[in-house]
């Protein structure tokens, strides 16, 4: 049982903390992700994104071309926001950071899921078969495809609360 401490230093000592089953719903239920890697030279490099929260580890893709993808070759280690769960006021909802090193998925049984679990929470816009230990995306046509994208998941060292009644809470894993 993951159980979350707060940070007396930034939040309510006397508040309880979030019950990680909380937590891992709002991770689930997260439409947009932001992640950050580490490029080359370490400046941080960050995006928005789509992915699901899968299994206890969030999954995302990324094209063989892209900054992420040569960030990732460099330093595998990633933070991962969920953007906005609350409004976009700082005393409401709750905001999450995920850090933790992406490993990229090649098994196919565990693509497959993905690409289920991607069908099931966004439907026709994210529609995926998989080819070639990669995704690739179908249209909502079912006629056109575009080239393939890697996929990643991260399994979380360390998921941190931001907001609520309690301030910060971190949980370790």
């Amino acid at each position: 049982m993951t159980i979350g401490k707060i940070d007396p230093r930034y939040g309510d000592p006397s508040a309880t903390a979030p019950a990680w089953a909380k937590i891992e719903r709002l991770l689930v239920d997260a439409q947009l992700y932001w992640i950050i890697t580490v490029r080359v030279d370490g400046r941080p490099h960050a995006v928005p994104l789509v992915g699901v929260w899968h299994e206890g580890a969030f999954a995302f893709c990324t094209g063989a071309e892209e900054q992420k993808q040569r960030n990732l070759d460099a330093h595998p280690h990633v933070a991962v926001t969920t953007g906005n769960t609350g409004g976009r006021r700082w005393n409401s909802g709750v905001e999450l950071v995920v850090g933790g090193a992406a490993e990229r998925v090649t098994d196919d049984g565990l693509l497959e899921a993905l690409a289920e679990a991607w069908f099931a929470k966004y439907g026709e816009d994210w529609k995926f078969v998989v080819r070639d230990q990669e995704f690739v995306e179908v249209s909502d046509s079912g006629g056109s495809t575009s080239g393939g994208a890697r996929v990643y998941r991260v399994t979380a060292s360390k998921v941190i609360a931001f907001g609520g009644d309690h301030g910060q809470t971190t949980y370790r894993f």
